[in-house]
């Protein structure tokens, strides 16, 4: 076994890695950028190596700085963890190069498979069962407009380089395909470095299943049976479980022998997940499930598999790129229980999931569950990269019971002035289709309203608000209970008058009753402003009506204001155009997505101060229309 590794990563990932390697007695190394200076996965390394500037194109990215890192801190070998690097053939060619160990499969495995029409046309040929679509060379704007009329809408535009749901588009009409292939391509150019794309047929019940493999240098391979991960939100993965709710052994049998054959075409070593497309219109049907892509990597969601198999594949990782056997034969490998994980992002549901990004003021994570995590308290979420924080697992008998554990620690979280989508999570878990295991890729946007609309505080909210301003109140005045604010009422003979206060909620007044003491976690922002956690949401009170500060940027009032530091990739109008209420008027991209901003009515663009390529900051006015009559 190698003595010390390079993790060419950063946040959560490199943070997990690294407590594998510590329990094994080996050397960690972190890499980081300007941003990343004083972050968790700094502060949990043996040592760290400044590698660039914050965009991750200067720094994550930069393959020779990272290898550079490896050497100048003696480290033996280097994981690249999950995205940047980590399917980057040309990237662990070098480190082998120099001398290094790659903790990943071998280059010819991640070319073969990280090209996505390639990878089908090689399975296919191998008898593994594929997607019906378009795999072609020509990627004309015309050709693939005429492929998609001839699969039948609605069509899936996919990077062929892709992964994690970047430059991927669904296409329900024929008449906005060319706008979403355009869209794909520009975020797969960001993401990749490669604006190609693939055209799949859209099963409208899909569910997402993937196997988990292992491969050695020794000619073995294995799974470790099955996850699903149908509850997404935009292709992105929310919650991960295992094994797949419904999966009957027959067609276990079937999928999980097709991963295995999958990675034995392509010579694979080390982790890998092959992931497959089920039509659940049905039921889980061996006939009906086909090969979509391979990840070359450790996944986001490995920790399911961890907990049901009792299994560190980080370990295995370390122990197959150090030469050894497999620790385990298929036989040996069980299942024991259910898993399920949520993916906690700073991010506001409540505004279309836009990332929220600062300092981390109050930041507090649920005990009795696994918390795999890549930040602290006091830690900044930074616009330049992915902004998930932490992952929640839960294990348990039963997936019932994992279900009702994982969304009670989802209800737990505390996060202060970062918003998360904690409250969003509760929500999906609580989804009835959901805990019945009658799930598809599509049951969060079906429910998407609901889904995000977070309650109204509770009783016990209101009375945890209450009880903080009376005390303060208190404190300050020198007065017993009864203040400008406080007010007793209900008076009966023989029976307690039942307190009272007003609070100012979302800019409404609001009577607070308040029989009981604080029962909810409760962070005082100031004198004059509260916030109270309730099932992973944040009420702010305060003490008095709001005042108007005089700062416009309400889409009503015609600005049209950067929701978040970002990018200008695209301008669709210019100054002086009429525009549709809805209509696109220019796109931002931040944290390696992009955020179309549209008109907020029928309207003229008064003017357009954004330009084309410039970096924003949040609150930027980027445009100003005027409405017409």
């Amino acid at each position: 076994m190698f003595k010390s590794v390079l993790v060419a990563n950063r946040g959560e990932i490199a943070r997990r890695v690294f407590a594998t390697a510590r329990r094994l007695g080996i050397e960690t190394v972190a890499v980081f950028s300007d941003a990343d200076a004083d972050a968790a996965h700094v502060r949990d390394a043996d040592r760290a190596v400044m590698i660039g500037p914050a965009a991750a194109r200067e720094s994550y990215l930069v393959g020779e700085r990272i290898i550079t890192a490896a050497k100048a801190a003696d480290a033996e070998a280097i994981h690249p963890g999950y995205g940047f690097l980590s399917e980057n053939a040309e990237f662990a060619e070098a480190v082998t190069a120099a001398g290094l160990i790659w903790i990943g499969p071998p280059p010819s495995a991640i070319r073969a498979m990280g090209l996505k029409d390639a990878a089908k046309s090689l399975l296919a040929k191998a008898g593994v069962p594929v997607t019906p679509g378009y795999l072609g060379e020509d990627q004309s704007a015309g050709r693939l407009c005429r492929e998609a009329d001839a699969i039948g809408y609605p069509v899936l535009i996919k990077a062929v380089a892709g992964g994690g749901g970047k430059g991927m588009r669904l296409v329900e009409d024929p008449g906005a395909f060319a706008e979403a292939l355009a869209a794909c391509r520009r975020e797969a150019a960001a993401a990749f470095g490669d604006d190609r794309v693939l055209l799949e047929t859209y099963v409208t019940r899909p569910r997402h299943i993937e196997v988990q493999v292992f491969g050695d240098s020794h000619g073995n391979v294995v799974h470790l049976y099955e996850r699903d991960c149908s509850l997404q939100r935009r292709h992105q993965k929310v919650i991960e479980e295992a094994p797949a709710p419904g999966m009957s052994e027959e067609v276990r049998a079937a999928v999980t022998q097709a991963a295995v054959k999958a990675a034995q075409t392509v010579g694979y070593v080390g982790a890998g997940t092959v992931e497959f497309i089920a039509d659940a219109s049905a039921g889980l049907r061996g006939d009906r499930i086909w090969f979509m892509e391979m990840n070359t990597r450790l996944q986001v969601e490995h920790p399911v598999t961890e907990m049901v198999t009792g299994l560190d594949l980080v370990e295995w990782q370390f122990r197959v790129a150090a030469g050894e056997p497999l620790p385990l034969s298929q036989d040996e490998i069980t299942l024991n229980g259910h898993a399920v994980e949520a993916r906690l992002y700073a991010e506001n549901p409540a505004s279309g999931f836009l990332p929220s990004i600062g300092r981390l003021g109050t930041f507090h994570l649920p005990e009795g569950v696994r918390v795999d995590a890549g930040v602290e308290q006091g830690d900044t979420v930074s616009p330049f990269y992915d902004p998930m924080i932490a992952k929640l697992i839960a294990h348990a008998p039963t997936r019932d019971e994992a279900i009702a554990e994982l969304a009670e620690a989802c209800s737990q979280v505390v996060v202060y002035p970062v918003k998360s989508n904690a409250g969003f999570l509760v929500r999906c878990l609580g989804t009835p289709n959901f805990i019945a295991g009658a799930l598809d890729t599509g049951l969060i946007a079906r429910g998407l309203d609901a889904l995000v609309a977070p309650p109204p505080p509770s009783r016990e909210a209101l009375a945890s608000a209450g009880w903080v301003f009376r005390d303060a109140v208190v404190q300050r005045r020198g007065v017993d209970h009864v203040t400008p604010w406080v007010d007793l009422k209900g008076f009966r003979l023989s029976a307690p008058a039942v307190e009272t206060t007003r609070l100012f909620y979302a800019d409404q007044a609001i009577e607070a009753e308040m029989p009981l003491e604080p029962s909810r976690f409760i962070h005082v922002v100031s004198e004059e402003e509260v916030a109270v956690f309730e099932d992973g949401e944040v009420f702010v009170f305060r003490d008095h009506p709001p005042v108007a500060d005089g700062v416009g940027g309400a889409a009503s009032d015609g600005s049209i204001r950067a929701p978040m530091p970002g990018k200008v990739t695209q301008l669709s109008v210019k100054a002086g155009d009429n525009v549709k209420k809805g209509q696109p008027l220019l796109t931002l991209e931040a944290m390696k997505m992009e955020h179309a901003l549209a008109a907020p009515f029928d309207g003229v663009v008064e003017t357009l101060s954004a330009e084309l390529g410039a970096q924003v900051s949040e609150g930027s006015v980027l445009a100003t229309l005027v409405r017409t009559t």
